[in-house]
């Protein structure tokens, strides 16, 4: 077997005192040539610093290939990646080559070690992140293949779910009459889409299945009373959860799809702080949610919370199995869901053809082939640019007369002056037509256009249906603090203070982000609230 020896950030020199600070944190053991230190699909497994010998790191024998090396590990470095620290089971194994002194950092002495020392906690972070970065490009990916049809919505939400959470995967698209060797499996087009997990398939998987499979999913810890939930995993999800992490609270964060919320599905932000050449929504989720793991937020995904009540002191979240987290505060950060447009054929081509987002992973599905896009936002301004750049011929389909009107006007010049992108104010999407697959869209002062995608980005409704005991607008928004249009008295009178800031109907639960009444709806904005909706937490929790 060949492997390749880890570059400098993947195996960092460290100095006398970093060693000697980095074994303080572990637990000696000894371990004869041919004994494994961990095995993939080991739920709980630790960090190996090696001090004597050998340890390499092997993608274990699938039912179609052989074993892999992956690397090779020597005296004063160690062997782990970025499961480590969100929870993930082994997907990997880690044995000796020759008799080898080690020692052992569980992952409690690893988050220790995260909020103690920053020096050790840069230097580990960074390689473990560059470590998951390479090991998505190698044969390590095969641990986790998914197999579906390249229009199937089911398939493209697996991809969706496991890009987010930087898993490393391979995804292979097939047609259903075509699945070759998976038919040797007694695995039939019914069946799609398939997740290989250590070689071992999941019919008609889902991200939930696969979570729970990967150790990704929810479980209490006995008795357990976390500091803070946050529900919702978009940027004021995020921001919620690093800040009160890294404040001293206990953070569980919890996302019904995936970290990332609509910013993940933006193509480039550019008038986000601190990038002046813009920044796309994958890449600053994925900073964040690596940020998130730094400080210990315990990320749980697909997880959605389906109830949310006080009892006695505490507030229980209970998630849609049946499961119920207990917690001291909560701050809702759900987001909106994705308004649909209410044509004959809609329900048809969401598998085939409609995308609420446009990134790569949607890019791929439409290449090089015309699309429509509808909306008026600075959403579908960026989608516009971005998927004609990438070879798209696009018609941008706008209800209003006034492109200005709601979108800014850096887009509106750049699409003006886009000869790829032909802008339709005053009209409507009125008309889908296809196969199996979208072929045309009908725009009412256009005609018959060609189109592979249809991306939609009309604006979205608060996903506040499973909170109907907290004050709301009429259109569903949370009200917050002093926009509280009514305020059961006992509630307020038996803790001698009115709302806080961001503090819903019901105290101790916070709302932040595009799900608050009179946010602003922009990811800066969001970031903001989320961050300002943590002091408020401190404040309720210290009375």
């Amino acid at each position: 077997m060949q492997s390749h020896d880890l570059d400098p950030l993947q195996n960092p020199e460290m100095s006398d005192a970093q060693w000697a600070r980095l074994r303080g944190f572990g637990v000696a053991d000894t371990v004869a040539a041919g004994d494994y230190l961990f095995r993939s699909g080991d739920r709980d497994y630790d960090l190996i610093l090696v001090e004597e010998g050998q340890v390499e790191v092997v993608r274990d024998s699938l039912f179609w290939i052989e074993e892999a090396v992956l690397d090779r590990v020597g005296p004063r470095s160690f062997v782990g990646e970025l499961g480590l620290l969100n929870g993930q089971g082994a997907f990997l194994s880690a044995r000796a080559t020759e008799p080898t002194r080690v020692l052992r950092v569980s992952r409690t002495e690893l988050r220790r070690l995260m909020g103690e020392d920053d020096d050790l906690c840069d230097l580990v972070l960074h390689a473990l992140w560059a470590r998951r970065e390479e090991l998505r490009r190698g044969p390590a990916a095969l641990t986790l293949k998914f197999v579906g049809e390249r229009s199937s919505r089911d398939f493209l939400a697996l991809q969706r779910f496991a890009e987010r959470l930087d898993l490393v995967h391979k995804s292979v698209a097939v047609s259903p009459d075509e699945i070759g060797a998976h038919a040797k499996l007694g695995v039939t087009a019914e069946d799609l889409p398939i997740a290989y997990l250590q070689g071992e398939p999941i019919l008609r998987a889902t991200p939930g299945l696969v979570a729970d499979r990967l150790g990704l999913s929810y479980e209490s810890n006995g008795d357990e009373i976390v500091d803070l939930v946050v529900i919702g995993g978009g940027p004021a999800g995020l921001a919620a959860a690093i800040y009160g992490a890294s404040e001293g609270l206990s953070t569980v964060l919890l996302d019904a799809v995936a970290p990332g919320g609509q910013a993940a599905s933006t193509a480039r932000i550019e008038n986000f702080l601190g990038f002046p050449f813009g920044v796309s929504g994958g890449d600053l989720i994925g900073q964040a949610s690596l940020q998130a793991l730094k400080f210990g937020v315990r990320v749980y995904a697909p997880c959605e919370a389906v109830a949310l009540a006080p009892v006695d002191d505490l507030l229980d979240v209970t998630l849609s199995d049946g499961r119920v987290i207990r917690a001291r505060s909560t701050i809702v950060t759900s987001g909106a869901a994705y308004r649909r447009l209410d044509l004959d054929r809609w329900p048809d081509f969401e598998r085939s053809g409609i995308y609420y987002a446009a990134t790569q992973l949607e890019l791929r599905q439409v290449m090089a082939s015309p699309v429509v896009v509808v909306g008026g936002a600075n959403s579908a301004g960026q989608a516009s640019l971005y998927l004609a750049a990438n070879g798209c011929p696009v018609h941008l389909v706008v209800r209003g007369e006034d492109l200005g009107r709601r979108m800014s006007s850096y887009l509106v010049d750049r699409l003006m002056e886009d000869p790829r992108v032909h802008v339709h104010t005053g009209a409507n999407v009125v008309g889908l037509d296809g196969g199996a697959l979208l072929e045309r869209v009908h725009i009412d002062r256009v005609g018959d256009v060609d189109a592979r995608g249809l991306f939609c980005f009309i604006g979205a409704d608060p996903a506040t249906g499973w909170l109907s005991s907290l004050d709301r607008d009429a259109d569903g928004f949370l009200r917050t603090g002093t926009d509280i249009a009514w305020q059961p008295l006992a509630h307020w009178q038996q803790l001698g203070r009115e709302p806080l800031p961001f503090e819903t109907s019901t105290p101790r639960v916070f709302a932040a982000g595009d799900v608050r009444r009179g946010s602003m709806k922009r990811v800066a904005a969001a970031v903001g609230e989320g961050s300002s909706a943590v002091a408020s937490v401190h404040r309720a929790l210290a009375g």
